[in-house]
């Protein structure tokens, strides 16, 4: 019986490994960006304390709000008048 000799060519040669390799190294440079794009460009922050301060009559704007934030809290709770 005779044996034929192989050449193994290194990891960084076969298609294959770049494959399998550049999707997890593409999840982490998509990462990456998205954290530098958070930090960088925060979301401004809307209504603070406001709803609070508007049940315990705050300022005249804080209390004009008052009743649309009581609707969009209470806006998933079945009427009384519809229920059997």
């Amino acid at each position: 019986m005779t044996t034929i000799p192989t050449q193994t060519a290194p990891w960084w040669k076969h298609g294959h490994v770049w494959l399998v390799v550049s999707g997890p190294a593409l999840v982490v440079v998509a990462g990456v960006v998205t954290a530098f794009l958070a930090v960088k460009y925060p979301d401004a922050v809307i209504g603070g304390q406001e709803p609070a301060r508007a049940a315990r009559g705050g300022p005249p704007q804080a209390r004009a709000l008052a009743p649309a934030l009581e609707g969009r809290n209470h806006a998933a709770t079945p009427d009384k008048a519809t229920r059997p």
